[in-house]
């Protein structure tokens, strides 16, 4: 199920990049990361990301790709999937770290999460565009 998913991720990317064949080959990193949500919060948590992650991201020069819920299969229900775009993987760890600090972050995390966590398990999955990907 899983390899379904990240070969729709990738068609995705493909279907994204069209047209940018004749532009130098930028060097980014995609991060691929699914969140398992607690039973019963997978709506709260895409409102989060709605109404305040993607905002903070943006602050923090962590460029989303797009965010995807599986609409069928046993992820279907409780798992949110985003992928991210990244200069480099240093640059990744630097604005995951000032994301994570960020104070308003944390004020958001903590009120989203008062009656219960609304992430379980997160599976993160860092690819680089082969040399034949229409998104290099």
């Amino acid at each position: 199920m899983r390899n379904k998913i990240i070969a729709g991720a990738v068609l995705v990317l493909s279907g994204f990049a069209v047209g940018r064949a004749s532009e130098p080959a930028p060097s980014h990193v995609y991060e691929l990361r699914m969140y398992s949500a607690a039973e019963g919060k997978l709506d709260a948590l895409s409102a989060r990301f709605r109404n305040d992650t993607d905002r903070i991201f943006k602050r923090h020069h962590m460029k989303a790709v797009g965010y995807w819920l599986p609409t069928e299969g046993e992820r279907a229900g409780n798992t949110f999937i985003y992928i991210l775009e990244h200069p480099s993987r240093e640059e990744a760890k630097k604005n995951w770290a000032a994301f994570n600090a960020d104070p308003e972050w944390q004020k958001v995390k903590a009120a989203s999460e008062a009656n219960g966590k609304l992430v379980l398990k997160v599976d993160s999955t860092f690819m680089a565009p082969t040399d034949y990907s229409p998104i290099k």
